[in-house]
């Protein structure tokens, strides 16, 4: 456990590098997701053409890949990455999570949480909570880039099934009806629509979460004082007595 001592405080270096950068690159693209499905979701009251629908879910579903990837990457982190990097950190399963939950929370009201170098065990049921949407997000996301504007990976299996002929794949592009079977592409617009309502429902609960999180960290950044928002900046965390996870 790398750690120095400043001035009788406690610094320990907790968040790798993989992990902070994870961080600001899922924060950026879910703005940025949010932002643009935003407009999209009142592009008809907003007065926006089917060209430029198209042009907005295309940047979506573009910043939706680098969303994904990141989010990817940071599952396999989950097994490789430093001990408060993994799953078994970061996730509230395990022996004790309860009681440890309920004395956190205690002394959370009480003014005196004992202090956690990784996530505290409330923070543990966000990232779970988080990590979960996200999954789905990403899942449902991908489907609606296929159906909607026939982008991989389900894009070319999209374009077959509403083709009125399949040797001309290359004619079948978003809001065009040229080379499309009207009763073919019924059908998949009937499959895709289970997954547009989970996509925005989803969407909600994502942002909800986001907000949650965020007020989180702000009042115990403020109640506790221990660097959990400069943290994921200096991957450095500060306490003026032992964390009780130091040694596990």
């Amino acid at each position: 456990m790398k750690h120095v001592v400043r001035e009788r405080l406690l610094e320990y270096a907790v968040w790798d590098r993989v992990t902070r950068w994870f961080h600001w690159i899922n924060f950026c693209a879910v703005l940025s997701l949010a932002a643009i499905g935003t407009v999209i979701l009142f592009a008809g009251s907003l007065g926006v053409t089917d060209s430029g629908k198209v042009a907005l879910k295309t940047v979506h579903v573009l910043v939706g890949y680098v969303f994904g990837l990141n989010l990817l990457w940071r599952v396999i982190w989950g097994f490789t990455g430093n001990r408060y990097a993994r799953w078994k950190a970061i996730l509230p399963f395990g022996k004790g999570y309860v009681r440890e939950a309920r004395e956190y929370t205690a002394g959370f009201m009480a003014g005196s949480a004992p202090g956690w170098l990784g996530h505290n065990p409330l923070g543990k049921l966000m990232v779970g909570a988080l990590i979960i949407v996200m999954l789905a997000m990403g899942g449902t996301g991908l489907i609606l880039a296929g159906t909607d504007i026939y982008y991989p990976p389900l894009g070319s299996t999209m374009k077959t099934w509403v083709a009125e002929d399949i040797t001309r794949l290359d004619e079948v592009k978003p809001y065009s009806k040229t080379n499309i079977n009207d009763a073919r592409f019924k059908e998949m617009r009937s499959f895709r629509k289970p997954f547009i309502q989970a996509h925005g429902t989803l969407f909600y609960a994502l942002v909800l979460l986001v907000l949650v999180h965020i007020a989180a960290a702000i009042i115990t950044e403020i109640r506790e004082r221990n660097g959990i928002i400069s943290a994921m900046f200096t991957g450095w965390k500060v306490f003026d007595k032992e964390p009780v996870d130091r040694d596990r």
